[in-house]
């Protein structure tokens, strides 16, 4: 049975870091789009959507199968626990990938980036890739240091960000309010993917020691959760378990499905 279990643990894992990796690609194909104006690569992103839709569901299940069958406790409660909770960081990874195309998809066959921004959003695009590539990799080894490494590594797509507002601000600016709307709305994609990436590894930290990852002085914009905070999730996991498990004993009791 423990054999049985740490199988389904194990797969759990892979399974997550498969939606990192799905994520990860579909932000790389979607710049890809944008840089070549590639309707094509555009359209392919917005498709995976229902696979990462599916990864997604299937992933809660198993973690609350796994809570409500096998009641876990100390570091196997909190693996499943955080996976459950990892869901929606690769989930809105994905979304963000897919904002990015919906733009490409909405300027075609225009361009959507004016020459002197591209080689900012370029960079955005590879770091932030990067950064997921880094969050399947933690998620796959469970490596606590590299997990921390990875947590500090996003301050690039952060000045990236702020360089490209600083450019759409000065008055030399020609190429319209829409254009500088997508250029905006692009730097927060990349800025947040890269966010739920360093969210991943966070996460990770916390899975192999127990404690969430500390903050470096010098970076007050991201605070480690506050106690009211974990309280908070711990509740929702905990709210969200318990209406899995009495719609499941309805469908026992009367062999119909619960609400979806």
């Amino acid at each position: 049975m423990r054999l049985v279990y740490s199988e389904e643990l194990a797969g759990l894992a892979t399974s997550m870091a498969r939606m990192c990796s799905l994520a990860t690609d579909d932000m790389e194909l979607a710049t890809h789009a944008l840089l070549q104006v590639d309707l094509v690569a555009a359209e392919k992103v917005l498709e995976s959507a229902t696979e990462m839709s599916r990864l997604a569901t299937e992933n809660e299940e198993r973690g609350f199968a796994l809570l409500a069958l096998q009641a876990p406790v100390a570091r196997d409660l909190r693996q499943v626990v955080t996976s459950i909770q990892l869901v929606q960081d690769l989930v809105r990874m994905g979304t963000l990938a897919g904002h990015v195309a919906k733009i490409v998809r909405r300027r075609h066959p225009e361009p959507v980036l004016p020459e002197p921004v591209n080689g900012y959003l370029a960079e955005m695009g590879r770091v932030a890739v990067s950064l997921g590539r880094s969050a399947t990799e933690v998620l796959l080894n469970r490596d606590a240091e590299q997990a921390a490494t990875l947590a500090r590594q996003d301050d690039a797509v952060d000045d990236l960000r702020r360089h490209l507002f600083t450019l759409l601000t000065v008055r030399e600016w020609k190429w319209g309010v829409a254009c500088a709307v997508d250029v905006t709305l692009l730097g927060r994609y990349y800025e947040r993917f890269a966010d739920h990436a360093v969210e991943v590894a966070q996460r990770v930290i916390f899975l192999a020691t127990g404690e969430y990852a500390t903050v470096p002085e010098d970076d007050p914009e991201r605070p480690s959760p506050s106690s009211e905070e974990l309280v908070r999730q711990f509740n929702e996991t905990d709210r969200t378990f318990k209406e899995r498990i009495a719609r499941h004993e309805a469908t026992g009791r009367d062999g119909t499905a619960g609400d979806s």
